[in-house]
């Protein structure tokens, strides 16, 4: 089509050339402008949306709307980013009246996930929750009765999903690499959500055991959550026994600071270490297999010892596949039908599994027994 576009034209040889440049330019940019995902925003209290707002900035996504009542966000945001008045709204459902994007984005407290969905799903929009789906699992299983009613996408987003560390981890798991899995220990957290400053919105519901679900137990014990799901092939645990501790009471006074959970399987054992009293963050995973072990230090190194070798090897995991290293790359690729979630680490299956253990872990330590899941 260029060529016949210019061979129309009376040009010279060089003249040709550079408007054959030019066209090609022209053309590149077009069509990364209509792979770009119109999202929608609900809620700017989780201090996550940073990141969208990120991409938003590199011209990697396109926002269109924003659904937000506090007027102190949407002053701070729309002063950041230069946004017009016209592309926020106080109601979710008035911007879905005259916005049709491609995906609903939840950056709101985990409480008010239902409410996107009960009003995105009826519209055949999808959903991308920040993590986890929901603080109850009668919420959850509505939200999914939702989705599966309206045929969208609920998808739960996760720091670590990115990582490709846990991502070569898994591959190695699966390729039988090191063994059948017998433990797996995730640590996640930092100083508290206080100590290293998030904003006041965000600590205000991530400190409300009614908004959030709990403190440490659900911030960060959903990650291991999430992840040992993953490796078990979306198998349930059988049994989860939960310690949560107020070590600085004075400082979150109405939820847990640190928890303990650990997950019982079959043949293998999970332990959660989630907590706002680390030194520093981590977040981190060790899975000991029955001939080698695989510890994603972080989220490029790999420290790794088979039951043979006399000493441990650090590795750089390989770089991700485009559709796996972001969630916007990854939910492009759901929404064009290239990949299907299936118990993917954001899929709904594997959330609805994370949702029952921090529900059974939070039951647990209260009654300080162990709780049994049911099928």
């Amino acid at each position: 089509m260029l060529n016949w576009r210019l061979k129309s034209l009376s040009l010279t040889h060089n003249m040709k050339k550079i408007l054959l440049f030019i066209l090609l330019i022209t053309s590149a940019a077009y069509s990364n402008a209509q792979t770009k995902l119109n999202v929608v925003l609900a809620g700017l209290s989780h201090d996550h949306v940073n990141l969208i707002m990120n991409s938003y900035a590199k011209g990697e996504v396109n926002i269109i709307a924003i659904a937000e009542q506090n007027p102190v966000l949407v002053e701070r945001f729309k002063k950041r980013f230069k946004f017009a008045d016209s592309i926020f709204y106080t109601d979710l459902k008035e911007a879905l009246k005259y916005k049709k994007p491609d995906v609903v984005l939840a950056f709101n407290a985990i409480n008010d996930h239902l409410a996107v969905v009960e009003v995105s799903a009826p519209l055949g929009i999808s959903v991308m929750v920040e993590k986890p789906l929901a603080v109850t699992v009668k919420q959850a299983e509505r939200m999914a009765e939702l989705a599966r009613l309206h045929k969208i996408h609920l998808l739960t987003n996760y720091e670590t999903t990115w990582y490709p560390s846990n991502q070569e981890a898994y591959t190695r798991v699966k390729d039988n690499t090191i063994g059948e899995i017998r433990k797996m220990v995730v640590h996640d957290g930092h100083r508290g959500p206080k100590e290293i400053g998030v904003s006041k919105e965000f600590l205000s519901w991530l400190t409300d055991p009614k908004q959030n679900g709990g403190g440490a137990i659900i911030d960060f014990g959903c990650y291991g959550a999430n992840l040992m799901t993953w490796l078990m092939n979306g198998e349930a645990p059988i049994s989860v026994t939960a310690i949560t501790k107020q070590i600085k009471k004075d400082v979150y006074p109405n939820v847990d600071d640190d928890a303990t959970i650990i997950l019982e399987y079959p043949k293998s054992t999970g332990i959660i270490e989630a907590s706002w009293n680390w030194p520093f963050n981590i977040k981190d995973m060790e899975i000991f297999g029955l001939t080698g072990y695989v510890q994603a230090v972080n989220s490029n190194t790999l420290r790794v010892k088979e039951n043979k070798s006399p000493d441990y090897k650090l590795a750089e995991a390989k770089p991700l596949a485009t559709a796996y290293s972001s969630h916007l790359d990854y939910l492009a690729a759901v929404l064009r039908n290239e990949i299907k979630p299936g118990n993917d680490l954001s899929s709904l299956e594997n959330n609805l599994i994370v949702v029952k253990i921090l529900e059974a872990a939070k039951r647990s330590a209260k009654e300080g027994k162990k709780v049994m899941l049911s099928k």
